[in-house]
């Protein structure tokens, strides 16, 4: 089922309460939000940008609080619907999505309740439209994903001492729109496609994911530029 998520500045409601976008959270002004009592919202100031912010926040009692922000980084493209992505664009897939499991070359964080993959010098992201591992972990490479379309996962240390993966083209994958797109600590600028934070909050986002609690993230622009659309 495909539903679309507008990150519309107010709701005709809102705008009846006199309210405006900084009096409401906004988890509150999305049509959608997977579901879950969890969330995590990436913002761009617009979709050519390749710098936002990140927030994690927690639904309780019917109201959506932050639990904690840190500074954002996108893809060297920008902002793009993820419908519409092609791979090696280096743009990051706007759109709400799953976060099917966490994964390091560093040890979970104390308290992590994902599941959390340690990465060995065997783990690669295969990334080749031909194999039948597109978009996937693997552990070894199969013989039908070239390594030159699949990324080793332990030489990106930094990137990926922590990271989630966000679930863009994950679960009925189309080959062409793109692979890897991952939650991940940053590196030295702007990532491929991917989200990033600093070290310390992408930790704190691992202790704080609830895999219970059905989290997702919502990846868009500020004032609703972009749509989000999730399949």
């Amino acid at each position: 089922m495909r539903r679309r998520l507008v990150t519309a500045l107010v709701s005709a409601s809102f705008c009846a309460l006199g309210l405006t976008p900084a009096d409401t959270p906004l988890p509150e002004r999305l049509a959608d939000t997977g579901g879950g009592t969890q969330l995590i919202t990436a913002e761009a100031p617009d979709a050519g940008s390749t710098t936002g912010t990140l927030t994690w926040w927690d639904l309780r009692q019917g109201r959506w609080t932050a639990a904690g922000t840190a500074p954002a980084r996108f893809g060297s493209g920008g902002l793009v619907e993820g419908t519409s992505r092609q791979q090696g664009t280096s743009t990051t897939p706007a759109g709400l999505y799953d976060l099917p499991f966490g994964f390091g070359t560093e040890a979970a964080p104390a308290g992590t309740r994902v599941k959390y993959r340690p990465v060995a010098e065997g783990s690669w992201w295969c990334q080749d439209n031909d194999s039948r591992a597109y978009n996937r972990w693997v552990d070894p490479l199969p013989a039908d994903c070239r390594a030159s379309e699949a990324e080793r996962l332990v030489s990106y240390t930094t990137q990926y001492a922590h990271a989630l993966v966000i679930g863009f083209n994950y679960h009925h994958p189309v080959r062409g729109r793109g692979a890897g797109i991952f939650l991940h600590v940053n590196g030295k600028g702007a990532t491929a496609g991917c989200v990033s934070v600093p070290p310390e909050a992408m930790a704190e986002i691992l202790r704080w994911t609830d895999p219970s609690r059905h989290p997702h993230i919502a990846i868009g622009t500020e004032g609703g530029a972009t749509a989000l659309v999730r399949h």
